[in-house]
């Protein structure tokens, strides 16, 4: 039975590593590719932000497919082929119109893999405040942690990568990776709900349909909105951080360098903190720990793009994202319905973050073409507007 347990970890370890190291090879840089193509600010913010918006259709839908064919991994390991074909399309295309297809294209087979990564490791991870003492269970953290420590490893490589090849290297980088993930989802072993999942509510799907079931969840409707605030505040980074460390004459490489310390905050978060922090403050405090720090780390970044002080904020990324999804990733665990938990974990990951975030992205570009850093000041606005509503996120019973 040990070994059935180390199967399993080294399956998903696996998984996550190539999911999240396809992540971090492009990713980071996409803007600037984008950039390169001579595209203005606000238009690097439509393609970034139409391509989130259109996960908010596809992400649901191949997530409600997962659950009503019980095939997550088949969903899984097609929609990770279809983006590794697309994502070569951003060395042929030229022009917004063309530019804006691929990204739209690229991000809608994109959406689903992460939520129905963590829907597999969820089903096989050890219930929230047990120890991963059963011989088949793990904690889920040691292996989105992995796949943080796999992201800072592809960002570092792409770095390193574009300084000699150029940016097409990203794309090449990511195309491989995407297609290695799809391997990957064909032998992850896949077992039943943890027990300490039983007393989430059930809810049939001929009495309800999935997504008015979700809704009717007071709980999950709080974390949305909770995680849109706080989640959706990293919108400016993501799309212009890069850009305006750039602008600055901080060099590709360290640029990766500060990226990848913002993701090693995640690891530390996901493999040693979190869940001691979790079980000792509760989730509605180590929320507004999330929120307390991203106002922290959105007021530096408006004011200052001196290297040190980059450097001693990036790690706060393991609160503003990591905590916040730990936190998350347990309350749904507790109180989605069964049978619905690709459905959850998507609708959350794409229409509940990707809503917002679509928006913020969009705003970004004009806030960023007028403000420039001093945007920023508005992302630490939306982490201050989260610090009340994160104090009615509690576990349910």
């Amino acid at each position: 039975m040990v070994s059935l347990r180390s199967h399993l970890l080294s399956r998903f370890l696996i998984l996550y590593g190539l999911l999240y190291a396809g992540f971090g090879v492009q990713s980071p840089y996409l803007p600037s590719l984008l950039a390169g193509r001579n595209l203005a600010p606000e238009a690097i913010a439509l393609v970034l932000g139409a391509g989130t918006a259109i996960r908010l259709i596809a992400g649901p839908v191949a997530g409600r497919l997962a659950d009503t064919l019980d095939t997550p991994k088949a969903v899984l390991a097609m929609c990770s082929i279809a983006a590794a074909l697309i994502a070569v399309g951003y060395l042929r295309a030229t022009g917004f119109l063309l530019l804006f297809v691929v990204g739209v294209l690229h991000s809608a087979t994109l959406a689903p893999l992460a939520p129905l990564t963590d829907r597999l490791a969820l089903s096989s991870a050890a219930p929230a405040r047990s120890e991963a003492s059963s011989q088949r269970r793990f904690h889920y953290g040691w292996l989105r942690g992995a796949g943080s420590a796999a992201f800072i490893c592809g960002t570092l490589l792409s770095g390193q990568a574009i300084t000699q090849f150029g940016i097409a290297a990203a794309v090449w980088l990511n195309s491989g990776l995407l297609a290695a993930t799809a391997l990957a989802a064909r032998v992850v072993p896949v077992l039943p709900s943890s027990d300490g999942h039983a007393t989430r509510p059930v809810v049939t799907d001929s009495a309800i349909p999935g997504f008015a079931a979700l809704l009717r969840l007071p709980l999950y409707r709080r974390i949305i909105f909770v995680a849109a605030l706080i989640l959706g505040s990293h919108a400016m980074h993501d799309s212009f951080a890069v850009i305006r460390w750039e602008a600055a004459g901080i060099a590709p490489s360290t640029v990766g360098l500060l990226w990848s310390m913002s993701v090693a905050g995640e690891v530390v978060v996901f493999w040693f903190i979190g869940r001691p922090l979790l079980d000792r403050i509760g989730p509605a405090r180590a929320a507004m720990l999330a929120a307390i720090a991203g106002i922290v780390r959105w007021a530096i970044m408006a004011e200052t793009a001196w290297i040190p002080a980059l450097a001693a904020i990036q790690p706060l990324h393991g609160l503003t994202f990591a905590l916040l999804h730990l936190i998350c990733m347990r309350l749904l665990a507790q109180c989605v319905p069964g049978r619905l938990e690709a459905t959850a974990l998507t609708v959350y990951g794409t229409v509940g973050i990707g809503a917002p975030t679509a928006l913020l992205i969009i705003a970004s570009g004009q806030i960023y073409g007028r403000l420039g850093a001093s945007g920023f000041w508005v992302m630490a606005a939306l982490c201050a507007l989260a610090l009340p509503l994160a104090r009615n996120l509690r576990e349910p019973g």
